[in-house]
């Protein structure tokens, strides 16, 4: 499905199923270098259950066009955006790393239109250290390769997400790879390090969110460590905490218990 939002078309992942904006609906928004396809299981067994989906690729990734967000700030008023393009009232928001900051802002500008604020392999402040900074920006092939190193805890995945023996490290450098690639114009790369970086507006964000909220940890998680979540988690009132046994990629390597918490949450909510 494709969307025209601040005058550029934005590509969003439906799960299979025809739009309709009467339904319930739940937005997923990734992180750093990937796009809508990281969420692959969870955004179609949502779709298939009752739920509207849009799996969005930010702007300037993949196939949505547009200047990549050089902010947390500005990628939320993007996704505000997106629901007022797409004739959506109130959503529910997941997002992952770099996303859940996105959600976490969008959430606070926009309370009254979010319905469940759901975190996944996040952190606040989420500081990204010099070396990957200055990697993403002079070196990204060699970023790329230590990004993996710390974003995965395991180098097969579960049956239920990409399929049996496929190679987590290889797939996701090939998809960091394949984002990268995507925009010749601007490094998004360091553009959403940068942001993730820079972002200092996360303890009064949280303060103004008025949805339940779910935080989705990953035990072994390298990228967004799990002390690096507890202030967040301290702000957060009445939020539910579920931790599963994966790194930062927590989508793949644990899909069904990243599901399973999402869809408890969702419907609980409901």
């Amino acid at each position: 499905m494709e969307l025209v939002v601040n005058g550029h078309k934005t590509y969003c992942y439906t799960g299979g199923k025809p739009f309709d904006a009467t339904k319930p609906t739940v937005v997923f928004i990734h992180g750093v270098l990937n796009d809508h396809s990281v969420w692959i299981l969870q955004s179609r067994w949502f779709a298939h259950h009752g739920w509207n989906v849009l799996a969005l690729d930010l702007p300037g990734h993949c196939r949505s066009a547009g200047p990549p967000p050089a902010s947390v700030e500005e990628a939320a008023q993007f996704l505000i955006a997106l629901l007022d393009a797409a004739g959506i009232e109130k959503a529910a928001l997941v997002g992952h790393s770099f996303g859940s900051l996105i959600a976490l802002e969008a959430a606070a500008r926009a309370p009254l239109r979010v319905t469940h604020l759901a975190l996944v392999g996040t952190a606040y402040p989420m500081k990204v250290s010099p070396e990957l900074l200055e990697g993403a920006l002079n070196d990204p092939m060699r970023a790329i390769d230590l990004v993996n190193g710390f974003s995965h805890s395991m180098l097969a995945p579960p049956p239920s997400t990409l399929g049996p023996g496929t190679w987590l490290y290889g797939g996701s450098r090939a998809l960091m790879r394949r984002v990268l690639a995507s925009n010749r114009d601007a490094n998004v790369f360091h553009i959403g390090f940068k942001a993730c970086n820079d972002y200092a507006g996360g303890d009064v964000a949280m303060a103004a969110v008025q949805c339940p909220v779910l935080f989705v940890l990953g035990k072994s998680d390298q990228m967004t460590p799990l002390r690096a979540t507890q202030a967040l988690i301290d702000k957060a009132s009445g939020a539910r905490v579920v931790h599963v046994a994966a790194g930062h990629q927590l989508m793949s390597e644990a899909p069904d218990e990243v599901l399973f918490a999402l869809r408890d949450f969702l419907n609980a909510a409901r």
